[in-house]
């Protein structure tokens, strides 16, 4: 056997989920581009409006992700009140493959909210070292594993200080129960203010900012982007199809752009959208149905054209605010009071990427 032979390239994969990419600046490790989305997965949260799935529905949906080359799948401690975990542990584990995945998922939340048998409740909600602890436990017993690659803090709650917060999670990193550390539902400033500590005191930074950003609410580009660009982290948008007055709008230009780029849906162009605006994106794609996640993975077909981009954001403007309406929103042009000085050329950032070949599945 040839040594070309020995290393030879792996078989084309099932779809563009097997072309994996750096997750970002500080983390090496390589991902699916879109991540499953574990919030619906387990069958707790029926009862109150927020949708379910029965264990066959939650494997069939985890089988049909991974099988199509998937490995990026994220959940949280209070998802379906903890069966979100359970069922993708179990599943791990029953296929015996969870080193093959990476999992994400998050603490914060109160996973025993429903649970009448927890009187005090207050340890295990918020920020604090403590409610970490009793998070993590529970999520690696529930997933069934011995470490949690991704381990989010899942909303910032005012009262837990950024040093307390950091030194617990790298606490975490160095005892191998935690590879990699994000942040969610949080302003800019404190993340950057937390990586920043991290730096300063030889503690492991935040390497994700996930939260909410779509076509329809873009707000998430006024702050967390810029700060995501400066700080070299990835991003982990989610999105729900918020009704607003500028919907039809949306809607219509979406239309138009997967006419021009020949998608069958207009939400896999949505998809397209956010991924194609900056560096390192990975939305967190939820649904039920094997057919909505196929459905979804059109987006990795897509091709959009600055101007396609230029006319989705024009659909759905968003008011910036002071101080980004008077100065520079993002260094990319010269602003108003930089260019009465002289005249600056600037240098083309680094672009996101984009689909160069087609493949089917």
């Amino acid at each position: 056997m040839s040594v070309r032979e020995l290393f030879a390239p792996r078989p084309a994969p099932p779809s563009r989920l097997g072309f994996y990419r750096k997750f970002s600046t500080h983390a090496g490790v390589h991902l699916s581009p879109i991540a499953l989305g574990g919030l619906n997965i387990g069958d707790k949260w029926h009862e109150y409006g927020l949708g379910s799935m029965t264990k066959e529905s939650s494997f069939e949906l985890l089988n049909s992700y991974f099988d199509l080359g998937g490995n990026f799948i994220d959940t949280a401690n209070a998802y379906q009140d903890g069966r979100s975990e359970e069922f993708i542990g179990e599943w791990a584990e029953g296929r015996e493959i969870r080193d093959q995945l990476f999992i994400a998922t998050k603490y914060t939340n109160n996973a025993h909210h429903h649970n009448a048998k927890f009187a005090q409740q207050i340890f295990f909600a918020g920020n604090s070292a403590k409610s970490m602890h009793l998070s993590i436990e529970s999520s690696l017993k529930r997933l069934r594993t011995t470490y949690i690659d991704l381990l989010y803090v899942h909303w910032w709650d005012y009262t837990t200080s950024i040093k307390e917060v950091m030194h617990a999670l790298h606490a975490l990193v160095l005892a191998r129960k935690v590879l990699y550390l994000g942040i969610s539902d949080a302003p800019a400033w404190v993340v950057a203010k937390a990586n920043e500590y991290a730096r300063c005191n030889a503690l492991t930074p935040f390497c994700v900012y996930q939260g909410r950003w779509s076509i329809l609410d873009r707000s998430f580009e006024r702050d967390i982007i810029p700060m995501a660009r400066d700080e070299g982290i990835a991003l982990a948008p989610w999105s729900d199809w918020l009704r607003t007055p500028q919907e039809k709008a949306v809607c219509d230009a979406l239309e138009e752009v997967a006419g021009e780029v020949g998608a069958k849906h207009i939400n896999a162009v949505a998809i397209a959208y956010v991924m194609q605006k900056t560096q390192f994106v990975f939305p967190i794609i939820g649904g039920r149905k094997v057919e909505q996640l196929v459905t979804n993975l059109e987006a990795l077909e897509i091709a959009l054209s600055n101007e396609q981009i230029a006319y989705l954001d024009a659909a759905s403007p968003i008011d910036l605010g002071f101080p980004h309406s008077v100065i520079v929103w993002d260094g990319s042009t010269n602003g108003l009071l930089n260019s009465s000085t002289g005249h600056v050329e600037f240098w083309p950032r680094a672009q996101p990427i984009k689909p160069t070949r087609k493949v089917e599945v």
